[in-house]
């Protein structure tokens, strides 16, 4: 097998359905000012050809009146209060919710009840019961729904599975995939943060960041968990409430295995690798956006090592969903696919407690 041919050209865009001059940008609301909208989201919006941000909806008036004077597409600001009521509907076509994870339910609620389509970050909901209803509150409104798990458009990724299905590795045999930080240095030091509140956030490093290797082995395989196992720990005191580190194992379909580790309270580090019969896939550094890509490739004696341009992530995150808008082809990642990894973040949890293997 030739890699060139394998991989080709590194960061095509292989599900664009539409030209993006073709078609009118999307219009976004963006829901939550944190500072991922703020630093990640809104500029990656700004910089698109397929969407802007025309409407920033935030609990502080004065906090999204100033970050407005920063991007010329925006045509207002709202309260959450008047986001509920309706006001400014004219001025966007869909939104983005960046909140905690316990109130996306409700803002997609009112984006549903206002036609309006909805791209939720990650986790989808707290809980699988609210990510049901979320789902449901989508469907019965005919609003689009997909769920922000940016690795599926990742260029690097993207070819990690290419290589994999036209059968480089073999049969795939298991996957490992870790994300780590130091939570209260690099993101934030407060310690009463939503991340550590349960009943905002749902879990601690395994809803957070865990989601990451657990998801994109979902995506890397094209498959489900069948039964899952783990640990869970804290050694920090603002880690009282929710874990600071997770280990979990996870069965797949025809005897494949993966693990993956996360946590809160360490050095900075990402990968996943997928070992076939054949041979292997790794990508390191692979989650974290703000670091330059590497995929290595091994089969037999041979080993190559390719360096992946730098995209933003982000930004091909809003273009895939606005192509999906335009031309009317399927979504995916859907609400459906985010309510699995919940349920089967929760039987991680479940699995933690009995000490023993727990069925998906």
């Amino acid at each position: 097998m030739e890699i060139d041919d394998l991989i080709g050209s590194q960061c095509r865009r292989d599900w664009e359905r539409t030209e993006a001059t073709a078609v009118p940008a999307v219009r976004v609301a963006a829901i939550g000012l944190g500072w991922f909208t703020r630093g990640r989201a809104l500029p990656a919006l700004a910089d698109s050809a397929r969407c802007e941000p025309t409407v920033l909806v935030s609990g502080s008036t004065t906090k999204a009146d100033r970050i407005a004077s920063e991007f010329d597409a925006v045509e207002r600001t709202l309260t959450y209060e008047e986001y509920a009521e309706g006001v400014g509907t004219d001025a966007y076509d869909a939104v983005y919710v960046c909140t905690p994870n316990a109130y996306h339910l409700d803002h997609a609620t009112v984006a549903a009840e206002h036609g309006k389509h909805v791209l939720c970050e990650k986790p989808i909901e707290r809980d699988s019961d609210r990510a049901a209803d979320l789902v449901t509150v989508c469907d019965d409104a005919g609003v689009e729904l997909m769920v922000a798990y940016r690795m599926h458009t990742e260029p690097t990724v993207r070819r990690a599975k290419e290589v994999i299905k036209a059968g480089y590795v073999g049969e795939p045999v298991t996957v490992r995939g870790d994300m780590s930080q130091r939570l209260l240095e690099r993101v934030n030091p407060d310690p009463d943060q939503w991340r550590l509140d349960a009943e905002l956030a749902g879990g601690g490093a395994l809803f957070d960041i865990g989601l990451y290797p657990l998801n994109t082995a979902r995506f890397l395989l094209d498959a489900d968990p069948v039964a899952v196992t783990g640990t869970t720990g804290s050694t920090h005191d603002a880690f009282d409430a929710v874990e600071e580190t997770v280990s979990c194992s996870l069965r797949f379909p025809g005897g494949i295995t993966a693990t993956c580790f996360a946590s809160h309270n360490a050095r900075q580090a990402s990968s996943i690798t997928v070992t076939g019969t054949e041979g292997q896939v790794r990508i390191e550094p692979a989650f974290f956006q703000d670091q330059d890509r590497r995929v290595e490739l091994s089969r037999g004696d041979s080993h190559a090592e390719i360096q992946v341009d730098r995209v933003d992530q982000i930004r091909e995150e809003f273009d895939y969903f606005a192509d999906r808008l335009r031309s009317d082809a399927d979504i995916y990642p859907d609400g459906r696919h985010g309510v699995v990894d919940v349920e089967i973040m929760e039987a991680v949890y479940e699995a933690a407690d009995r000490d023993t293997w727990v069925e998906v």
